[in-house]
């Protein structure tokens, strides 16, 4: 049986959470590089007997500090949370990440937080970590700050295969570039977009292959083409099998970026539904064809594509 997560929005926590090992960072997309942080920390677990904890912050800081970087996630916070959930931890602390926080210092944080709140024991964090006004704190600063507040600073190498550190900022270059089986190999499952089905101009449709439109949000931007992809219909499974064009279909000179997803041999009115798309192989990339006919004869092709790489 898997344990209930205890979910915090501050750092006023539970005694029982007092004293526990702490884990720091954004953890979008909680991929292979993570997972060793996370798979170190519950050896720490067992053998001091401490709970394990999460401080993780939303918005991104990154996203609130650049107002113009709007789409970089590799998951959402639904997401990232379900993902939590799996790992057999005890709480999370969701920080809202906004002025008042941002300008805390970084000593403060160390004092206040880390000690008075949490009373910490382990602290993981990235060798990169960066904390407080300006960024101004950094792994050393925790180190320094350790037999004053009685916690242990954990820093462990970062994951690397051949010669690449795992991070999420690798994986957002590789779903940029259309290498999506190399991002879902680091990300230990599939990427997927959650969003909501929107009214279109029903294109699909007249082609003889209706589609599902969806916004992308503030998801990281895949390469533009087209996809196999998953489709998950809210908390429903069996996965539909179908195919996705991301772009701005240049044979009808659209202007908004936009998701396209056509399921296979499925009838019903998804209008206004959230669907889950998973992401499965990259097929080509977005072209602009002379005709109609030329545009259907493609699609026909990828649709076999897609089957192939479905199976």
């Amino acid at each position: 049986m898997v344990k209930k997560l205890k979910f915090y929005n501050s750092f006023r926590v539970l005694n029982k959470h007092k004293n526990s090992i702490i884990l720091i960072g954004n953890f979008d997309g909680l991929h292979l590089g993570h997972k060793k942080l996370f798979d170190l920390a519950k050896k720490y677990k067992k053998k001091f007997k401490l709970k394990i904890g999460v401080i993780t912050f939303e918005p991104m800081p990154k996203m609130y500090f650049n107002k113009s970087l709007k789409n970089f996630r590799i998951s959402n916070l639904s997401q990232k949370i379900k993902n939590f959930g799996k790992l057999n931890i005890d709480f999370v602390i969701i920080k809202k990440f906004d002025k008042k926080f941002s300008k805390i210092k970084s000593q403060t944080f160390i004092e206040q937080i880390l000690y008075n709140n949490l009373r910490a024991k382990y602290i993981f964090v990235s060798n990169n970590f960066r904390f407080g006004n300006k960024r101004e704190g950094n792994v050393n600063q925790l180190k320094k700050n350790e037999k004053k507040y009685n916690y242990k600073t954990i820093n462990p190498n970062p994951l690397v295969i051949k010669n690449k550190i795992i991070s999420s900022t690798f994986i957002r270059k590789l779903i940029s570039n259309g290498k999506i089986e190399n991002a879902n190999k680091l990300l230990n499952r599939n990427w997927q977009i959650q969003s909501k089905v929107e009214k279109g101009r029903q294109l699909g449709k007249k082609l003889g292959f209706p589609t599902c439109n969806m916004s992308i949000k503030d998801y990281v931007i895949a390469k533009k083409g087209v996809y196999a992809v998953k489709i998950y219909k809210k908390n429903k499974k069996p996965f539909l099998s179908g195919i996705a064009n991301l772009g701005y279909r240049p044979t009808f000179r659209q202007k908004k970026l936009l998701l396209e997803v056509h399921i296979f041999n499925y009838s019903g009115n998804l209008y206004n539904k959230h669907l889950t798309i998973e992401f499965i192989s990259f097929i080509r990339k977005e072209k602009k064809f002379r005709n109609i006919n030329q545009l259907k004869k493609q699609i026909n092709l990828d649709i076999k594509i897609a089957k192939k790489k479905l199976k």
